[in-house]
């Protein structure tokens, strides 16, 4: 949209095709990455959330911080190995660059209402001060 906005031929964006469309922009390259292996991720956001709907593998982005005590992320993570969660992304975060708090992001294969996602969610809660679900999604293509 600021794109569109600055109408500056010598400006661009990294988007999602659907957004040229939207903000009749032209199309000017696809798939501009430099390795096979790379993924960008574009999301949606809302301020309320829908439940996914379709055929899976589903994934969820999630962030959460641990208590500050002794092996904190460690009882943290305790919930995912016993439910047999997988987890494909783990990123810290220390906030204000104080070590008395530690964020975490991470990327889960599972969607909430899956039994085994939803114990290891609770679990998660129990052993951190707080845990917000981001959103989930289709795979784009396995991980793990």
């Amino acid at each position: 949209a600021r794109v569109a906005e600055m109408a500056d031929p010598r400006i661009a964006a990294l988007a999602p095709p659907r957004a040229a469309e939207l903000y009749g922009l032209t199309l000017l390259s696809e798939d501009v990455s430099d390795g096979e292996h790379n993924m960008t991720r574009f999301v949606v956001l809302a301020r309320g959330g829908q439940p996914p709907v379709g055929e899976g593998p589903w994934m969820t982005s999630l962030i959460f911080e641990v208590k500050n005590i002794p092996a904190a992320l460690y009882k943290a993570m305790g919930g995912f190995a016993t439910n047999g969660v997988n987890m494909t992304k783990l990123e810290s975060y220390q906030r204000g660059g104080s070590f008395a708090a530690t964020e975490f992001y991470c990327d889960v294969v599972g969607r909430p209402g899956e039994p085994a996602f939803d114990r290891a969610i609770e679990e998660l809660g129990f052993h951190s001060k707080w845990v917000r679900l981001l959103g989930t999604y289709r795979q784009a293509r396995e991980r793990g």
